[in-house]
């Protein structure tokens, strides 16, 4: 089978496409037929050595897909061969089969395609966890989306909706606004050409908002703690920017705001119960038209590694998704 390998861990250019061993379940494993897999910003960090997970070389990159199941192994109930399923790989998914731990497979949701689904769980599942779990983000409070327009940031965008939350759309551009006008934002803050502190502010009134959602750090971070208001939470997801903030503490104590760490892979080791129950909302959300991932572009294994550079220099709306049999 093809694969996408990573033999070092350094520049995304010494990536490549390799025919590799099909692989083959072991106890309480499934290999899957994959049909679709996306792009996610823990995928090129991977693959550069600078993730928290570190898997062991060579390996293919890939956190998320969806598919149809080829083979079970030893030990695995409930899932058959031949069932459309999408799983959460952690790593691996750039590749025409892949063996995934049964645990992180799940059916796909009715009336999802391969595509939909491979898009789906990494991104809208973080996003309600760090909402409804970490956030507690409440009807008619006031939600920011940093780098709305990204993968997190759009599920992020229409969950903080679902959750009955008026949302403020940033990102860089205006194009990018517009989809997020389109996905459901009430209102949009340019922080290439606006004040974002100031610009929340005038929003809300001079209130602040209640929780923020922040994938991206960087230089924008600070400006987002000071717009919070009493009581307000930024939430950290990530640091698209490439640089971690620091924050004065100071600005916490102010109005007893407060800063929220969102590890969605390891939360649901902890609190598998709570995740599962999110999984059920998402899919109801989903019926009801509430959610849809967004997909901008569709590439193939040989397109992947333009497709990563495009993403961590954040020229991406929504999410890239790779078509293994393209």
């Amino acid at each position: 089978m093809k694969a996408l390998i990573c033999t070092a861990y350094g520049p995304l250019s010494q990536l490549s496409v390799q025919d590799v061993p099909s692989p083959q379940a072991g106890p309480g494993e499934v290999v899957i037929d994959v049909k679709a897999s996306s792009l996610n910003f823990p995928d090129a960090l991977m693959v550069q050595g600078l993730y928290q997970v570190k898997p062991p070389l060579p390996f293919s990159p890939g956190a998320e897909l969806a598919g149809v199941v080829k083979e079970v192994g030893t030990g695995v109930r409930d899932i058959v061969v031949g069932d459309r399923v999408i799983a959460s790989t952690g790593w691996g998914a750039f590749a025409e089969e892949c063996v995934v731990s049964v645990d992180r497979v799940m059916p796909l949701f009715p009336g999802m395609d391969f595509e939909l689904g491979a898009a789906l769980v990494l991104t809208y599942c973080t996003s309600l966890h760090g909402l409804k779990d970490c956030g507690r983000l409440q009807p008619g409070e006031t939600l920011l989306v940093l780098g709305a327009s990204g993968g997190v940031g759009i599920a992020a965008v229409e969950i903080g909706k679902a959750l009955g939350a008026r949302v403020i759309a940033a990102a860089s551009s205006d194009d990018k606004l517009a989809l997020c006008k389109q996905l459901g934002a009430d209102d949009v803050i340019n922080y290439t050409s606006e004040d974002l502190k100031k610009r929340a502010l005038d929003l809300t009134g001079g209130k602040g908002v209640d929780v923020v959602y922040d994938p991206v750090g960087g230089a924008y971070t600070e400006s987002a703690v000071r717009a919070l208001a009493w009581h307000g939470r930024l939430l950290v997801i990530g640091f698209a920017a490439g640089e971690i903030p620091r924050i004065p503490l100071n600005l916490a104590l102010l109005k007893e705001r407060s800063l929220v760490g969102v590890y969605w892979g390891d939360s649901k080791k902890h609190d598998p119960v709570g995740h599962a129950d999110n999984l059920k909302q998402l899919a109801a959300w989903f019926a009801e038209g509430k959610i849809k991932p967004f997909i901008s572009e569709r590439v193939s294994l040989e397109d992947t590694v333009a497709a990563m550079e495009r993403l961590t220099s954040r020229q991406v709306k929504g999410k890239v998704v790779i078509l293994p049999e393209a």
